[in-house]
């Protein structure tokens, strides 16, 4: 292991690849909460995070979890899930009093079309100020179901009418 006076050790989450120090620094400076948005396998998760001197408050969280409850029926983990589990997150940071947050992806690749940017469609299309381009997010046809129940129709079921009406349940909970 190299030793003197110039040698730096980076900061354990930077060497197990899990901070980009450069980007968070630059969101952290914003004076704005970030929506995190994460995707597991299973599951989308959102955070209204809001960095302090003590370090980073999650104020509000959506999850896809809670996304039966309003009606929905399908995967929990795909493209539609991650715009209603959007709309869910605006839904609740409004009820919270914030109306307005900037994207933090952390390290995930930002791919046009990508159901992080479907979670940002759904954020906007509930009323959340989050500042982006039209050019990166889904269609509406994908973000609605269309090519799941194009694809296969027979697992789909009715899926385009179930995003839309759990979209109007959760809509219905904005006071």
């Amino acid at each position: 292991m190299a030793t003197g006076p110039r040698y730096f050790i980076p900061f354990r989450r930077r060497k197990e690849g899990r901070t980009n120090y450069y980007a968070r620094a630059k969101l952290v400076v914003s004076d704005r909460p970030r929506m995190v948005v994460r995707r597991t396998n299973r599951h989308i998760i959102i955070q209204l995070v809001q960095a302090e001197r003590e370090g980073d408050v999650t104020r509000v969280t959506a999850h896809s979890g809670e996304l039966p409850g309003y009606g929905y029926r399908g995967s929990l983990s795909n493209t539609p899930a991650a715009f209603l589990t959007g709309i869910l997150f605006a839904v609740k940071a409004q009820n919270a009093g914030f109306d307005s947050a900037i994207l933090d992806i952390g390290l995930h690749r930002a791919t046009r079309g990508a159901r992080i940017f479907a979670a940002l469609k759904g954020a906007v299309t509930a009323g959340l100020d989050v500042p982006h381009g039209e050019e990166i997010l889904p269609d509406d046809s994908r973000v609605k179901g269309a090519h799941i129940a194009a694809y296969a129709p027979d697992r789909a079921g009715d899926l385009v009418q179930n995003v839309e009406q759990a979209m109007d349940a959760i809509m219905k909970e904005l006071e």
